[in-house]
């Protein structure tokens, strides 16, 4: 008999705590506070059906509007300005919801499966903090804006270049030659009304020594040319096609170096030199010829060979910041006047 009675307990227990968290749980039949028109039905808020088409629900609106407004609340018997404007605010948030086909779809839906509850929150506000412009195009809009700043600012970079390489002696004694050559600075002196003063002659030397040097001379590095190519709407356009490349070349190097056991051509020792000095491309093309042919003398694609052309640069730069008067300065500084001999004031 205690047997029956202990396990009756047991249900009672299980069946009160069921009722408390169902008690928790919303009513699956109510409509959601805070959601759409609230507890009040859209289509019964406009006084139309809910197969009504966008005419009828922007007609139903209008007129409701005309009546409701907070400046024509005084017409109205038994309202107050502060009714008539909730009023006129549920009128407009059903016409929100209902103007709108994919929120008119979700509020149906919201009616015919009100069990789903955390679903149609998250349907809710997922669109109403949904960004009202297509991320697609704001992204379309940045890349845009960046690749023409990057392509102007490479443009100034390119020009200052070629204004700094102007003045070097070297590339303008050069220029000046090749101008001579092409008959570009031999022209003979106008008289008369053609005669042009000292300062257009030497404005017009100067233009063509630039333009010699923007054609002749190869700029490597940061400062080259810039490329169309290069920008950063074109890399993300082409990104495919260079990753599809890369994954080629990847698998020739592997098959040709690896598996097959080939000797290393002076193209893949550049390349192994400036991974493991860890260059970039322009920075190994801004190189002069000589420097890279003593990086291939070195045999600098060895890993001990770089380990030890390492330390002798390492070293190099030591010696020269010893004998470096301002690096001398410094340490003097540092020993006597920096930051070693700072204390606290007593108060």
């Amino acid at each position: 008999m205690a047997a029956p009675m202990k396990n009756g307990r047991h249900f009672g227990q299980w069946i009160s705590m069921l009722l408390f968290w169902g008690g928790l749980i919303p009513s699956a039949t109510a409509l959601i506070e805070g959601l759409y028109c609230g507890t009040e039905i859209c289509y019964d808020v406009l006084g139309v059906p809910r197969d009504a088409v966008k005419s009828d629900i922007g007609r139903a609106y209008r007129q409701l509007a005309r009546k409701y407004h907070p400046d024509r609340f005084s017409s109205l018997t038994g309202e107050t300005r502060e009714s008539a404007h909730q009023h006129f605010l549920l009128i407009a948030t059903a016409y929100e919801t209902l103007k709108d086909e994919d929120s008119r779809r979700d509020y149906d839906y919201m009616l015919d499966h009100p069990e789903e509850y955390y679903s149609h929150y998250y349907t809710y506000y997922r669109r109403r903090l949904a960004p009202k412009v297509d991320v697609r195009i704001v992204i379309l809009v940045t890349v845009v804006a960046i690749s023409i700043f990057q392509y102007y600012s490479w443009w100034a970079s390119y020009t200052e270049a070629i204004n700094y390489l102007s003045t070097v002696p070297k590339y303008r004694i050069q220029a000046t030659e090749i101008a001579k050559q092409l008959g570009l600075l031999n022209k003979t002196k106008e008289k008369g009304k053609n005669r042009r003063s000292k300062e257009e002659i030497r404005e017009q030397e100067e233009e063509v020594i630039r333009d010699i040097i923007k054609n002749k001379i190869d700029i490597k590095g940061g400062y080259q040319k810039p490329k169309i190519l290069d920008i950063l709407l074109c890399q993300i356009v082409l990104f495919p096609y260079c990753l599809c490349a890369y994954v080629v070349w990847y698998c020739k190097w592997i098959y040709r170096f690896t598996i097959c056991r080939e000797e290393y051509g002076d193209e893949e020792k550049l390349y192994i030199i400036r991974r493991n000095m860890k260059m970039s491309q322009s920075q190994l093309d801004s190189l002069e010829a000589e420097q890279r042919d003593t990086l291939l003398e070195r045999q600098l694609w060895i890993k001990d060979n770089y380990e030890v052309y390492k330390e002798e640069q390492e070293e190099e730069m030591k010696t020269k910041m010893a004998l470096d008067p301002r690096w001398k300065r410094y340490r003097r500084w540092m020993k006597n006047e920096g930051p070693g001999r700072l204390t606290f004031i007593d108060d």
